[in-house]
């Protein structure tokens, strides 16, 4: 439709020219058909230039527009972004003001728990020695290991914590089980080759291995009690026990009034 306008204008414009140009000229100088076609296409190929010119405008145009909306939705985008981020910081920002209060704290809780746990360590010291007399060697090279471990720079106070916590629970334990073990026992300037039983913390006997001897350990006397021969089928009855030989049963044994 715009090109058709534009020939239209193009025609009317030669129109009036040539009968302008008809009315100025002498009748020897009639414009023909021919010039007038010729004018009209020459009119017509600068119609053509111009609309390509107009379409290529037009699509240059659309592109940009499409361009400027694809850019508008990439800031919007890097908008929101940049607002979750911003939350993301803030966040962060806090957590790290926590942190910092925290370590603040195991600071503080290290200075005040290096000497809780030697006075755990000491405590538990005094215990073992006041103890009855059972694995005596092992509970006291533990113990050594404890304070080892307490001046060793390099272990943590949580590490520390654990084993010292480690160590009570395993004392803890003994109350509550029965257990046998070989050794030796020392009675009246003579050392006799044997098993112990301890039964809890309630009671702790020893038989030497032709049953010659049965003693109970005295808590309150701290020494070694020989027992009568009647007790030493109990007390072995007490170790096959302890070593899962025989089912457990009841057996009658001697024991030390608690104190």
């Amino acid at each position: 439709m715009h090109k058709q306008r534009m020939r239209k204008i193009i025609l009317s414009t030669l129109t009036a020219s040539v009968l302008t140009l008809g009315g100025g000229l002498a009748p020897a100088q009639t414009v023909g058909l021919e010039d007038i076609f010729k004018v009209s296409a020459e009119g017509n190929k600068v119609a053509q230039a111009s609309q390509v010119r107009i379409d290529g405008i037009s699509e240059q145009t659309s592109r940009l527009l499409g361009d400027y909306k694809k850019l508008l939705k990439e800031i919007e985008g890097l908008r929101q972004y940049n607002t979750q981020l911003q939350r993301q910081i803030n966040k962060q920002v806090e957590r790290m003001g926590e942190l910092r209060n925290s370590i603040e704290n195991v600071t503080l809780i290290e200075r005040q728990i290096m000497p809780l746990m030697m006075r755990m360590v000491s405590a538990l010291e005094e215990f073992v020695e006041l103890d009855m007399p059972f694995l005596m060697e092992e509970r006291r090279d533990r113990l050594a290991k404890l304070n080892n471990i307490l001046d060793d720079a390099e272990i943590s106070a949580s590490e520390k914590f654990r084993v010292v916590f480690e160590a009570y629970q395993i004392e803890s334990e003994y109350g509550r089980s029965i257990f046998a073990y070989s050794g030796m026992l020392p009675i009246n300037g003579l050392e006799y080759e044997g098993d112990f039983l301890r039964i809890g913390r309630i009671g702790l006997y020893f038989k030497n291995g032709d049953g010659s001897v049965t003693a109970m350990w005295n808590n309150r006397d701290r020494r070694w009690d020989e027992l009568d021969s009647g007790y030493t089928d109990a007390v072995l009855q007490g170790i096959q026990m302890a070593r899962s030989q025989i089912q457990a049963d009841l057996v009658r044994l001697p024991i030390s009034a608690p104190q």
